[in-house]
Parts: structure tokens; C-alpha cells; sequence
């Protein structure tokens, strides 16, 4: 069965959307808010939320998780020590998605800013 195997057709093979993903939120993590695509911020929410949770309780274990998604250590001690203590009161929803009144200019893809709440 199928059950939870949904993924955002962002138009690329599954080795360059993993590289995506963990690119795009390394930028959110540095910087609070990135411009992209509808497509793009609904793929990436989940992750970085995922990512926030796990940092939210600083274990060495937990540290290597958030490396494995990530691959950057200067994302990593940001993650653990500036933005998720944040948000320890809070139990989700740590991101928002934000979306754009005018398209791109060269296809039309409706744009979003996704930010840190």
C-alpha cells in the first residue's frame, strides 16, 4: 500500500529533490525567510518543522540527526543554539507560509515566502 508516500512533484529526480531539500532549508534556518514557489515551501515545511522538534531537546544524538538531514554544521549549531530554543513553549507550527500576490516573471509559478513563526 501507498500510505505516506506523497511527494511534492517539484519536476526532478529524487536524488536532486533530496539536494533541494536540504539546501532550501539551510536557507531557512540562516535566514528566517526565503522566497520560492507554492510547490517548493509545501515540500519544505514538513522538514524543517521536523528539524526544529528534534532540536528542541540538544543531545549529541539529536545533533547527529539534524547532520544527517542536513549536511552543514554552521546550519546545525544555528539550529540548536539561536533558533530552536525559541520555540520551546510551542508544540508545532513553526513555520508560515506566506503567499505572493504576482507571479514569476519568466513561467508565471505562483511564488510564497516561507518564514520562521
Amino acid at each position: 500500500m501507498r500510505h505516506q508516500k506523497h511527494k511534492y512533484r517539484i519536476g526532478n529526480g529524487p536524488a536532486h529533490r533530496v539536494s533541494l531539500m536540504k539546501n532550501l532549508a539551510i536557507e531557512v534556518i540562516d535566514h528566517g525567510k526565503i522566497k520560492t514557489t507554492i510547490t517548493k515551501c509545501k515540500a519544505i515545511q514538513p522538514y524543517v518543522e521536523k528539524l526544529i522538534t528534534i532540536a528542541k531537546v540538544d543531545t549529541v544524538a539529536n545533533r547527529r540527526l539534524a547532520f544527517q538531514k542536513l549536511n552543514n554544521k554552521e546550519a546545525v549549531q544555528k539550529l540548536f543554539t539561536d533558533v530552536a530554543p525559541k520555540y520551546l513553549e510551542r508544540n508545532g507550527g513553526y513555520t508560515r507560509i506566506m503567499r505572493m500576490a504576482d507571479s514569476r516573471v519568466g513561467d508565471n509559478a505562483p511564488m510564497a515566502y516561507i518564514a520562521l513563526v
